[in-house]
């Protein structure tokens, strides 16, 4: 067809009318205008921020619309047109679109087919290829389909022929299935039976030995990912995580004998393919971990592939045990040498098999930091104690005799140790009184935990010798630090023998000035009556009106929920509450501001009732919905609430990972009564199926939140079970709660 020039009617656009991600579109006509100038490295600046605007991290909005005919011109007439099809392309493939009717840009693609179909037959390879993901994008099955076809017949480059085929089963996955079933011979390109595997999978089709061998046979496979397909940019992963997605068991095992070939094949190529692969499947699949540690310890067959899969191993938590053989030998290597590959392995082992890594980690402190911090910090979300160990415990008191040499996070890391131990960690009292006023927050709590413990240890006469004199010295050294106004030393001073004077005094000093008044708060609650000289200062450091963001929301939350626990007053509270909930409506960054506020608001009770409206609108949100429901059971009156559509909201969130644990409690807080036969299906779903709920956030803590999830929806499913129509209020009698803690301790394995 004749070309006009791209840019005819540019100029005369009304563009000022749109918007892209950045505001008003009147820089359109300049960067449309920079891709067709002879300058490349204008061109290339113009390209970068048209991604910006018009498709800003996958989002499309008017202006991207307007500007589709333009781009269709520019690359029809050659100017940069493999780039500026891709962008055409990804356009068309959003389906976040911003102020948009759905499918506005797509169709503004589609519509200019007639300048990109011709592009299939381009000299270029790469412009042929990107012509061809591009225009399956645009969903038009009934004229780029049959162009498509027509171009496959008539392909010869293996990366082209592979997008073509891809293209097809885009758009008709049966075809596409059709045509892959014809490429799959060995004799083919290995890129186009890449595709051909992939467009088996698009189709649904059967997952056969032939495939099986076809994949196998084109490993190592990272050569052969689209750049355009960024989905599938490791191609063997990306094949398991589509079995996995079928959510059936002969796919799902099929999935693990890929795995399992791979992870055990010759080639070291192939064996971190499959470990990649491996780590995928283990984020997707619950019964994956067990399935795959004898594949994972057969490829652990050198020092590099042992800390290539430490972390998932380490993610992987007991279950991972047996391959503690596999990561001791180099955990335990150069104990008394900085050695980051010994520590990697250390730190896995703390999380796989913590008996075995306490010795060692005894032998390297000081040494092996991500070990550390595996035993004590965010990697080790269980917060598990390692086992008590005499060795360790002299490690750490050696450590703490010097506390002015600590820095980063050890401080935190050791006295956290100490704490787990208990009434074990006794001996290092001495050690921690010294160090509280170098590290008084952590030194602190520390010394309460283990000054606590000792004396309940005290008490049923198995305490060491020399225990409570030093708890005395303890107590003595908290005293001091308190009346010094160091507040975390008050508040441990309180929680052991109940002074409230110097903790008063300290609360009053952050109140009036400190930088955490939502910790201040915090901190005022437990002291009751006690506290109640501090509610005038509670009520001026409240926010008011100004303070919408996250930080000054909490703030009034922690200070009306120490309002009420001092005063009684529930009507301050509520009055707080309400502003909070009602501030947060405003902000889409308060989504778990709101879930604090409903907290509160459901210990009130019926006091909270003038909150209901406000805990109600926020049931639309599927994070903020199950503190609601919980607050709504609370405080509404009984007789209003629909507790089964609750259960449904509940189930929602749940299903949907955006608040699981707070889910679990809105359910068992509605009760058995309140589940239809399809809820309790549902709920036994969350506990028994294959495939993990949570399945973002902290890689480190994802298998960790899900399996707390699987444990909570099985004890739930039990509990309803043992329920049934005998307990009208959701509650199971006392008989039926240790049945159900009976089938838990049988049925749940060890996370």
């Amino acid at each position: 067809m004749d070309l006009v020039h791209p840019l005819v009617g540019m100029d005369a656009h009304p563009w000022h009318s749109f918007t892209h991600a950045y505001g008003s579109a009147e820089d359109m006509p300049d960067l449309l205008r920079a891709l067709t100038a002879t300058d490349g490295d204008a061109a290339h600046e113009a390209l970068s921020e048209l991604y910006g605007c018009v498709l800003h991290q996958g989002t499309v909005y008017a202006a991207s619309a307007e500007a589709v005919p333009f781009l269709a011109r520019i690359a029809a007439a050659g100017h940069h047109t493999a780039d500026v099809l891709e962008l055409l392309g990804g356009m068309a493939e959003s389906e976040d679109e911003h102020g948009l009717v759905p499918g506005t840009v797509r169709a503004a693609v589609a519509r200019e087919l007639p300048l990109l179909i011709p592009l299939l037959a381009a000299a270029e390879p790469d412009v042929r290829r990107t012509a061809a993901w591009a225009i399956s994008h645009t969903r038009a099955t009934e004229v780029a389909l049959p162009a498509l076809r027509v171009r496959w017949e008539a392909e010869y480059e293996p990366a082209a022929r592979a997008e073509l085929l891809g293209a097809v089963a885009r758009l008709d996955p049966r075809a596409g299935a059709a045509v892959a079933a014809t490429v799959l011979d060995p004799s083919r390109p290995a890129q186009v039976r890449m595709a051909a595997v992939f467009a088996h999978l698009d189709a649904d089709a059967p997952w056969t030995d032939t495939l099986h061998v076809t994949m196998m046979s084109l490993l190592p496979a990272d050569a052969l990912r689209s750049g355009l397909d960024l989905r599938r940019g490791e191609p063997l992963a990306a094949v398991v995580e589509a079995l996995l997605g079928r959510g059936r068991r002969p796919e799902r095992e099929a999935a693990f004998a890929l795995l399992d070939a791979a992870l055990r094949d010759g080639r070291a190529e192939v064996r971190a393919e499959g470990l990649w692969a491996a780590d995928r499947a283990c984020m997707l699949s619950r019964s994956a971990p067990p399935r795959l540690v004898p594949s994972l310890c057969a490829a652990a067959v050198d020092e590099k592939s042992v800390i290539d899969m430490s972390s998932l191993l380490g993610r992987l938590g007991s279950v991972a045990a047996p391959a503690a053989d596999v990561l001791a030998p180099l955990a335990g290597r150069n104990p008394h040498e900085d050695d980051d590959h010994a520590d990697r392995a250390l730190a896995a082992l703390v999380l796989v098999a913590p008996a075995r890594a306490v010795p060692l980690l005894a032998a390297g402190l000081g040494r092996r930091p991500r070990a550390l911090d595996a035993a004590t910090g965010p990697r080790n979300p269980a917060a598990r104690a390692l086992p008590f160990d005499g060795d360790l415990l002299d490690a750490v008191r050696g450590r703490l005799s010097r506390p002015e040499a600590l820095n980063g996070n050890e401080p935190s890391q050791l006295t956290g140790l100490l704490a787990g131990w208990g009434a074990d960690a006794a001996p290092a009292l001495p050690e921690l009184c010294a160090a509280l006023p170098h590290h008084p927050s952590q030194a602190a709590q520390a010394i309460a935990s283990i000054a606590s413990a000792s004396s309940s240890a005290s008490s049923a006469s198995v305490a060491e010798p020399g225990a409570l004199p030093d708890r005395t010295r303890a107590i003595n050294s908290l005293r001091a630090a308190a009346e010094q106004g160091v507040l975390h030393a008050a508040k441990a001073l309180y929680a052991l023998v109940g002074e409230p004077a110097p903790l008063l005094s300290c609360l009053e000093h952050e109140l009036r000035g400190g930088r955490d008044l939502a910790g201040a708060a915090a901190a005022v609650g437990p002291l009751g009556s006690r506290g109640a000289t501090l509610a005038p200062l509670l009520r001026e450091a409240l926010s008011g009106s100004d303070g919408d963001t996250t930080r000054g929301l909490d703030a009034d939350t922690a200070l009306a929920e120490a309002l009420w626990r001092v005063t009684g007053d529930a009507d301050g509270a509520v009055a707080v509450l309400d502003s909070v909930l009602a501030r947060a409506e405003r902000s889409p960054w308060s989504r778990w501001s709101v879930v604090r506020a409903a907290r509160v608001a459901a210990l009130l009770g019926p006091a909270g009732r003038p909150l209901a409206a406000r805990l109600e609108a926020a049931l639309g949100d599927p994070v903020r919905a199950p503190a609601a429901v919980v607050a709504l059971t609370a405080v509404a009156d009984p007789a209003s609430l629909d507790r089964t559509a609750l259960a449904e909201v509940a189930l929602r969130s749940a299903e949907q990972a955006a608040d699981p644990s707070g889910a679990c409690d809105a359910l068992e807080a509605l009760g058995s009564s309140a589940l239809t036969t399809d809820h309790l299906r549902r709920v036994a779903a969350l506990a028994d199926g294959d495939t993990r709920i949570v399945r973002s956030g902290v890689e480190d803590r994802i298998i960790h939140q899900d399996e707390a999830l699987r444990i909570r929806a099985r004890r739930l499913a039990l509990t309803f079970d043992a329920c049934g129509a005998e307990a009208t209020d959701g509650r199971c009698p006392g008989r039926q709660s240790a049945v159900v803690d009976q089938q838990l301790s049988q049925d749940t394995p060890a996370v």
